[in-house]
């Protein structure tokens, strides 16, 4: 009988699987394939993932540094109006990487973390949770305590337990080229439907194109126009759902969901990876696998965390779909130093960036 099975071990489920060894509970942690593969999110994050990771994983994952981003209302030949810090913004690191770092963690830590074991069934009952997963040598049963669903935006613990599911899938594509390109701006372009395109530099590695939209969008045909417009050639596709707005209830009796599963995500960018392992520091906090009743105590932690932002991320997803005279006039007015932080729209009234503002003003 295991404390908990945590069912996916991408950012959310490695996090948790190491904080919650390193508690002294007995963790098992499954993986449907090969830790980082195959890969569907972007390597664009704020710089505060190095809180997060191990000794020498700046070394190991890192790409390059970004300082700002220019916004384009249309494709890449048109205006950009350039949104920047004075100091480093975030980094742009190796995403695959950064998975399998994470589960390296978890083993350290302790957790007995699986390959190649896909969960197939979840049952809970009033003292256990059953999870069965079909395995090298075929189907292998499962006992715990508790189950953690870190399985992503389909995730198969919240249909198997009748969890509701996030308020919208947004279905999203990356592709990379192999340019070298060192430059320190990432480009977002409010072409996609509701959502946005970008290019982001990865330095040595190359650059990495993606574009979200809602289902019903021809994402294919906005993709190809927009690495049309920039007339390069793009390989290793990949693409997958972006989540976006948690349901009302993330645990069940016996059962949680962290990150993509659980619809934690900046609804203005899809992004989830910082939101997902806070949550998981969260629910390491709060659950008892022996009190089930302790599962509530999660629930209001990591929405009382990230509810200012996510609220004001929606807000802030509208202004993509405004008239573009409109997009036009108000990327201009604000266009400049900015001293926001990228996992936080709630710094949009921080003192940083009211003094950034201001200086502008003189």
């Amino acid at each position: 009988m295991y404390d908990f099975v945590v069912v996916g071990v991408g950012p959310p489920g490695a996090r948790f699987a190491r904080r919650a060894a390193e508690e002294g509970y007995d963790v098992l942690a499954l993986e449907k394939g090969r830790i980082g593969k195959p890969l569907a999110c972007s390597g664009h994050v704020s710089t505060d993932i190095w809180e997060f990771a191990g000794e020498g994983a700046r070394e190991e994952l890192f790409q390059n540094e970004i300082y700002g981003a220019r916004f384009h209302v249309g494709g890449p030949r048109s205006d950009a109006y350039p949104f920047y810090k004075r100091e480093v913004a975030s980094n742009v690191i190796d995403r695959v990487g950064l998975d399998r770092h994470l589960a390296d963690l978890a083993r350290e830590a302790g957790a007995d973390v699986r390959e190649e074991h896909t969960v197939t069934d979840v049952t809970e009952h009033r003292d256990r949770v059953e999870v069965v997963a079909s395995g090298p040598d075929g189907a292998v049963e499962f006992e715990a305590k508790m189950v953690a669903g870190c399985d992503g935006p389909r995730s198969r613990v919240r249909d198997e337990l009748g969890l509701p599911e996030p308020e919208e899938l947004l279905h999203g594509v990356l592709a990379f080229s192999d340019e070298e390109d060192h430059q320190d701006f990432v480009d977002v372009h409010l072409t996609a439907p509701t959502f946005f395109a970008w290019r982001i530099p990865r330095g040595d590695a190359g650059v990495e194109y993606g574009l979200a939209a809602p289902p019903g969008v021809q994402v294919t045909k906005h993709f190809e126009e927009l690495i049309d417009g920039y007339e390069i050639d793009v390989s290793h596709r990949c693409s997958g759902a972006i989540p976006i707005g948690p349901p009302d209830r993330v645990t069940s009796r016996r059962a949680f969901l962290i990150g993509d599963a659980a619809a934690q995500t900046k609804p203005f960018t899809g992004g989830g990876i910082l939101y997902s392992m806070t949550s998981a520091d969260h629910a390491v906090r709060e659950i008892d696998p022996d009190r089930p009743t302790t599962l509530a105590a999660y629930e209001r932690a990591w929405r009382e965390d990230l509810e200012r932002e996510q609220r004001l991320g929606h807000w802030l997803r509208r202004a993509y779909s405004l008239p573009e005279p409109v997009q036009h006039l108000g990327l201009g007015a604000l266009s400049g130093e900015i001293g926001v932080h990228m996992d936080r729209p709630t710094s949009l009234v921080s003192p940083s960036h009211l003094r950034a503002v201001l200086s502008r003003l003189r």
